[in-house]
């Protein structure tokens, strides 16, 4: 691991971010829980990207459904036959490797296109050994990555952990289709976890076996899809994109969204602009970190026909990673399940039997959180997490300046008045500097200190994270002005 790796990762032990799970047990790899902050975090962004990708039409919609789905919907989806890695084991120590990556962290290069014999003939060729006892490394064999369990008294119900939220969608689309009165294009997010059995997970929560998925289906008629979006008030958006034959330099392109439609369907590309809107717009990730990445026919998964990979230049992983994806997955899924169940997937739209097409947005929830906390913290002059106020866990600070002549009662009352409308903290252990200090690494964005001169004039200094700068505003009209504070960014 880097350098920068263990900087994010004390920050978040020590301050509550993220941590092995039941690490008082030695931990449970590939499992990581959420302390306080982290939970505030992640909670928040989940709210941001609700509000904004269902905000893109009216007739996208948040559903929840199950984590165990049986057999027989997964053997349909293709996932019991296709959703396999590359399985290495150790002849000596018998330790198991994911056989892609002993192949590219020896290159520096993916591997991931690599079938079971390519992998096996890097390996010989590169004289690839266990990375834990240096022995000779068995042939690679396929290994599928779904959690197996059985249900019922007798557990003859054979079931899995779902390896994706997606296809709780799939599987309630014609409930929906009736219940959302027949029409498409229509999309049904679902934020929740999903499963799978890594060969080797490592990264933190970057690749974990339980994560969390934010995902948006969108099902359309590819004939209309295209004429059913405002495409024209994309067109110039110029879009940072590395395509197959470019990305593993690190070559990221500026191309204006009109250009790409002689190589992608104008659905997918007016999609790609928006993602990149959320990112960089919404939560002000900076340009030069943010791109889209072509994954090719081998790389992709099996149900793809287009695949881009949204990833973020995430110093403790040692440079680009993928964070999310953004997927036209054509008919696959709905046939499927079509022919697996019985039960027609196409539906009567204005006159025309349609089965519908799928473009996926997917989004890795750890990763994001993982993501943020490397970009936005900074640790030389002073620890400081420049996160986004709308995702900082903590809002404002509240303290009083020191614990005496009245100041901490007043900086309750301040405390109080607002609690209820931001997430705020109060605290009065320490010197002003050092709550400061620890407001400033975890991402509060702003400080309230109640002084003697506020016992006078009735306000407070309002203090800007980045800036360090200082203001007073009034303690009768602080929801207000705290309010117009966080929308407007200005006032320092």
């Amino acid at each position: 691991m880097t350098r920068r790796y263990d900087e994010v990762m004390s920050l978040s032990l020590r301050r509550g971010f993220i941590w092995p799970s039941v690490d008082i047990y030695g931990g449970f790899a590939g499992f990581y829980d959420y302390g306080h902050l982290g939970a505030a975090m992640k909670r928040k962004w989940e709210d941001i990207w609700l509000k904004y990708f269902l905000g893109l039409s009216d007739r996208y919609h948040l559903i929840d459904t199950t984590n165990i789905l049986p057999f027989k919907s997964l053997k349909a989806s293709g996932h019991v036959d296709h959703f396999t890695d590359t399985l290495v084991k150790c002849s000596d120590c018998g330790v198991s490797h994911r056989g892609d990556h002993l192949v590219a962290d020896t290159t520096g290069k993916s591997a991931e296109a690599l079938s079971t014999a390519e992998i096996d003939s890097e390996i010989e060729n590169l004289d690839i050994r266990c990375p834990e006892c240096k022995g000779k490394l068995l042939p690679s064999t396929e290994f599928n990555m779904m959690f197996p369990l059985s249900v019922g008294p007798t557990g003859t119900d054979q079931a899995f952990l779902r390896p994706e939220t997606a296809q709780g969608a799939y599987l309630n689309f014609k409930r929906e289709f009736e219940s959302l009165r027949r029409k498409i294009p229509y999309g049904l997010a679902i934020i929740g976890r999903a499963f799978r059995n890594e060969i080797s997970p490592r990264q933190g929560t970057y690749r974990m076996r339980e994560f969390i998925q934010a995902e948006l289906q969108i099902f359309f008629n590819p004939r209309t899809f295209d004429d059913e979006l405002d495409f024209a008030s994309v067109e110039d958006e110029p879009i940072r994109i590395s395509f197959e034959d470019e990305k593993e330099e690190g070559e990221v392109g500026e191309i204006r969204a009109g250009d790409l439609l002689d190589r992608l369907p104008k659905f997918y590309v007016y999609h790609m602009v928006k993602i990149q809107q959320f990112y960089l717009d919404i939560l002000r990730v900076p340009r030069d970190r943010f791109r889209f990445a072509e994954l090719g026919e081998k790389e992709r998964a099996f149900y793809n026909k287009i695949h881009f990979d949204i990833e973020m230049n995430i110093d403790s992983l040692g440079g680009w990673g993928e964070i999310n994806g953004i997927h036209y997955r054509t008919d696959h899924d709905l046939k499927g399940h079509q022919a697996g169940s019985n039960e027609k997937m196409t539906v009567s739209v204005e006159g025309e039997r349609v089965l519908p097409h799928v473009l996926e947005l997917s989004f890795g929830v750890d990763r994001n959180i993982w993501a943020f906390l490397d970009v936005f913290y900074e640790n030389e002059e002073r620890a400081l997490l420049r996160l986004p106020r709308e995702i900082a866990p903590i809002t404002f600070g509240v303290f009083p300046l020191v614990s005496k002549g009245g100041l901490p009662e007043l900086a309750r009352k301040v405390h109080d008045s607002i609690k209820d409308d931001f997430s705020c903290f109060y605290d009065e252990t320490g010197s002003i500097g050092k709550r400061y200090a620890r407001m400033d690494e975890i991402g509060t964005p702003f400080c309230l200190t109640v002084d003697f001169d506020s016992l006078e004039s009735d306000d407070v200094t309002v203090r800007d994270r980045d800036s360090t700068h200082q203001r007073r505003m009034s303690i009768s009209g602080l929801p207000e002005g705290l309010r117009t504070l966080l929308k407007e960014g200005s006032g320092f």
